[in-house]
């Protein structure tokens, strides 16, 4: 049929349907031999064929919209399982953060914060800069870094992931669908036939092979719709359903259609009995979040230690840059006192010099202090999260309140909590169980393969030229029995056998090694709680004896009678007492905040702050809570 003759109604379908398609892939004409007619493809192709093609297109085109359209929900379906996998397991770990979240939700910035009015001296050019700065305390600080440190933030996201892993193992034990389908348009050639007049029968044509070839064009279209479950101590079970449909468009146009309905079960009854080794994966799974979560709190804690002695670092650093002003101010009144005395001819000039050189020196240990002082808030402010250009200042008085306060529990004490309540130990712990676990998963990987298999079907009827044929109850074929793998080869499994038993053994050192290792840690910590406190009590005495010599040579200097020797010496030991002092007190507030956080017993509140709980009540939680946790 001519392109000109080609019906109307077919003819506006194709050009709405495939209009941006070339014409040439409708109007390849096709010569049958043994008739001078030309078929022109468009007149072969059936509405039903070109249906199946326009269905193919729609679900791609509305594939390709639904992946825009749910890219959101699947971020907020991972959100709502992850949160819920952490807030289950939280219930077994003491002090984890409430209402956890990745999302910066809280928006609390510098610029709440009070401002602080004027410059600052002993800062020098610096000084200035601090008019108008925010001023931080510390519970606003342990806020900041709770919201805004990097660190803490990758921490959070680190076991949001984790979560992830565990929605994904959980996930394999429940039932698993998928469906699809496949379009093909087909072409391939194959030697033509020939219709001749039969000699012994003139009204039957006969068909003879031609010496040419013809083009022969297919549609062929199949779908599938697969389930499956992995039920624990059951098997897995697995079933589909299938159709395939198949449309000549050359020469004999007809239609082929089938279907078929099967279902398969397997349960491994000596090997990997009861699927024990993606029992363990899930299990180790469950426990591994188990693990990041008390990995997530400890690291809260000594996250609140590391901001708060990073804080206390930069106030010692300020307050070392204020008294080194101080003794620069002294210097200067003592020169400017023996410069006058000297021009009245009551000291000698070298007298003159060396205070004149103790003054220099005091200015240049003046200048480091203040540029230690500045160097030390810029890595605090890039421990909090926030921008190195943020005008910020800490608050004094957060230094003046500190004072000595000396832990009541004995040390042996001490180490019976920690045991008991460090987080980091009971993973150490749990581990070690994971490790002789995985022995029996290893030991079971040596036996027999021996599986139960079954597999049943419904098919459908002969090839149906219309409609889709459903399967048929009568059409069914089944088979069911044994898989046999003897274990002439487990050089693998006895290499992973071999080393589960070593991994024990390994395990069973950390547990030892950890166990020692906080003693220690205790045993540390409280020896520099005494010694801090000890420090604090003898820069306590240097200092009050420092000012008495001060005193002593500036009475003896307003009548000529001082030695400029003795002037630097008591200056340099007022203010490297004043200096230890600080440190010693700084050094004792931070050992102590050290030695609860290694005890484990450390609270941590939602913003960061901290809370020195009894040590008796925080061993009593945390023996009521240890056996309860499992999995």
């Amino acid at each position: 049929m001519p392109n000109s003759q080609v019906p109307a109604g077919r003819g506006n379908l194709r050009e709405r349907a495939f209009g941006a398609i070339p014409s040439i892939f409708f109007e390849t004409s096709l010569a049958c031999l043994g008739s001078n007619r030309l078929y022109s493809l468009s007149s072969l192709m059936t509405r039903r064929a070109i249906h199946s093609w326009l269905g193919c297109l729609a679900v791609a085109g509305l594939l390709s919209l639904h992946a825009g359209c749910s890219a959101a929900r699947y971020r907020q379906s991972a959100d709502r399982e992850a949160y819920r996998l952490i807030s289950e397991k939280s219930r077994k770990v003491d002090n984890m953060e409430r209402k956890f979240t990745i999302e910066q939700t809280n928006r609390w910035e510098i610029d709440a914060l009070p401002a602080r009015p004027g410059a600052v001296d002993f800062l020098g050019d610096f000084g200035s800069a601090e008019d108008g700065a925010h001023v931080v305390s510390l519970k606003d600080a342990l806020a900041l870094a709770t919201i805004k440190s990097r660190v803490y933030q990758s921490r959070r996201e680190q076991l949001y992931l984790s979560s992830l892993s565990l929605s994904l193992a959980r996930h394999q034990w429940t039932p698993l669908f998928s469906a699809g389908a496949s379009a093909r348009y087909d072409v391939n050639t194959e030697t033509a036939l020939l219709l001749i007049p039969d000699p012994n029968n003139p009204n039957q044509p006969k068909a003879v092979l031609s010496d040419s070839l013809v083009a022969q064009h297919k549609f062929n279209e199949s779908s599938r719709i697969n389930a499956g479950w992995l039920i624990r101590d059951i098997g897995r079970v697995s079933t589909a359903f299938t159709t395939d449909f198949l449309r000549f468009l050359t020469g004999d146009p007809r239609s082929l259609s089938r279907s078929q309905l099967s279902a398969t079960f397997a349960r491994p009854l000596l090997r990997n009995a009861s699927y024990k080794q993606q029992m363990e994966n899930l299990t180790q799974a469950e426990r591994d979040l188990l693990y990041d979560i008390r990995d997530f709190t400890r690291f809260r804690k000594e996250f609140s230690v590391q901001v708060a002695s990073a804080f206390y670092s930069v106030l010692g650093n300020r307050d070392t840059a204020r008294n080194s002003f101080q003794n620069l101010k002294s210097s200067e009144k003592n020169a400017e006192l023996t410069r006058a005395l000297a021009a009245e001819g009551r000291i000698a000039q070298a007298e003159l010099g060396r205070l004149e050189q103790q003054q220099l020196s005091v200015e240049s240990a003046w200048i480091n202090s203040v540029r230690a002082y500045r160097q030390a808030l810029d890595d605090f402010k890039i421990l909090l999260g926030v921008s190195v250009d943020a005008r910020i200042a800490l608050d004094d008085a957060e230094l003046e309140a500190l004072k000595i306060q000396r832990p009541r529990i004995d040390l042996n004490d001490a180490v019976a909590v920690a045991l008991t309540a460090r987080l980091d130990f009971q993973n150490t712990r749990d581990q070690y169980a994971d490790s002789a676990r995985k022995v029996g998963v290893a030991k079971n990987a040596l036996n027999a393969q021996l599986d139960l298999i079954a597999n049943a079907s419904l098919n459908s009827g002969p090839d149906s030229p219309k409609g889709l044929p459903l399967p048929s109850p009568s059409r069914y074929s089944w088979n069911a029995g044994l898989d046999v793998d003897l274990p002439l080869d487990r050089k693998l499994e006895r290499n992973n056998y071999r080393a589960s038993l070593i991994a024990v053994d390994r395990a069973s050192r950390d547990l030892s090694l950890k166990q020692d290792q906080i003693k220690q840690q205790i045993r540390d910590s409280h020896r520099a709680l005494e010694q801090a406190e000890r420090n604090f009590e003898i820069a306590e005495g240097a200092v009050k004896l420092a000012q008495r010599r001060v005193e002593e040579q500036n009475l003896l200097a307003e009548v000529g009678r001082a030695k400029a020797q003795d002037q630097v010496d008591a200056q340099n030991a007022l203010n490297d007492a004043k200096n230890q002092r600080t440190q010693a007190l700084v050094g004792h507030t931070v050992s102590r905040l050290q030695f609860w956080s290694n005890m484990g017993i450390l609270f941590i509140k939602e913003q960061g702050e901290w809370e020195e709980r009894d040590p008796a009540k925080a061993l009593k939680n945390a023996e009521e809570r240890t056996p309860n946790e499992k999995n």
